[in-house]
């Protein structure tokens, strides 16, 4: 009897939990169709004010005239050579700045005189703005790739370190003596003990830092103008043509790109802190 009495019991709680997940995908799908809700009101704010003369069409183009250029520029090799390079450019800088800032940031936190050293530099050139690096690097470098890789690794490479010191220092000391009294040596500590504790802070760091560096491609392509392929390139062609439904289609490209990588970064994020939980 007590047997049965535990299986009904087993059963009606796996019921009760089938239940609550279903309800919380539930949920989940209806803030997902919410979050159009804004976006759909506004094409049709948009539509309207084209189609009723709020605005001047040679400056607003109606969504459908917008959805007609981009589907002209898809078709056009040049627009997905664009994309590619413009990824490419992202990818290439944010790998480097990410690398040396989590590099710089991990040896900082655990180096006191290492953070002694190179911490007051690294406090005072954080404070410069990025978009002031833009007239140095192109002196140095030109207006071409190496220039703009540059600035997109300078772009991810602070927050990166940032976030990786942080995570080193919120380490106790007292897990430090463990690894110590346990034997451990400097790459133990750093692989078993550093980069497990410091790894949510470090996930965080790269999404801010992926997102940066969205941004400063962008930037870079449109601030280091010059003949060569990109989405930029792309919006600053339009603009020079007069051609506002391709840079408002470029625009829309820029967003959901950012958006999407913002997503990707997020799901990374929450998948570390996902395998971190179990061991706090």
């Amino acid at each position: 009897m007590g047997a049965a009495l535990a299986a009904g019991r087993a059963l009606k709680e796996g019921s009760n939990m089938s239940r609550l997940q279903a309800v919380t995908a539930s949920k989940a799908r209806s803030r997902d169709w919410r979050g159009l809700a804004l976006p759909a009101a506004f094409v049709v704010l948009w539509w309207a004010a084209v189609a009723w003369q709020w605005v001047d069409p040679r400056l607003v183009p109606s969504p459908a005239e917008v959805a007609r250029r981009a589907w002209r520029s898809v078709a056009e090799p040049q627009f997905g050579l664009g994309v590619l390079a413009s990824l490419w450019r992202h990818v290439a800088g944010f790998v480097l700045g990410a690398l040396a800032g989590a590099a710089l940031g991990l040896l900082m936190g655990l180096s006191r005189w290492t953070e002694r050293l190179v911490g007051p530099t690294f406090h005072t050139l954080k404070q410069i703005s990025l978009f002031a690096w833009l007239p140095l690097l192109a002196t140095w470098l030109g207006s071409g790739d190496p220039a703009k890789m540059l600035f997109i690794a300078l772009s991810a490479f602070y927050p990166v370190a940032l976030c990786s010191f942080e995570g080193v220092r919120q380490i106790s000391p007292a897990q430090f003596e463990v690894a110590r009294v346990h034997g451990f040596s400097r790459r133990q500590r750093l692989t078993l003990l550093v980069l497990p504790a410091a790894a949510p802070q470090i996930a965080t760091g790269v999404q801010l830092g992926l997102v940066s560096a969205w941004l400063a491609t962008i930037g870079a392509e449109f601030l280091l103008a010059k003949q060569g392929v990109g989405l930029g390139d792309t919006v600053i062609r339009g603009r020079a043509a007069f051609d506002v439904p391709l840079v408002i289609f470029g625009m829309l490209v820029i967003g959901t790109l950012g958006a999407l990588m913002n997503r990707l970064a997020g799901l990374l994020e929450s998948r570390v802190l996902r395998w971190q939980g179990p061991a706090r």
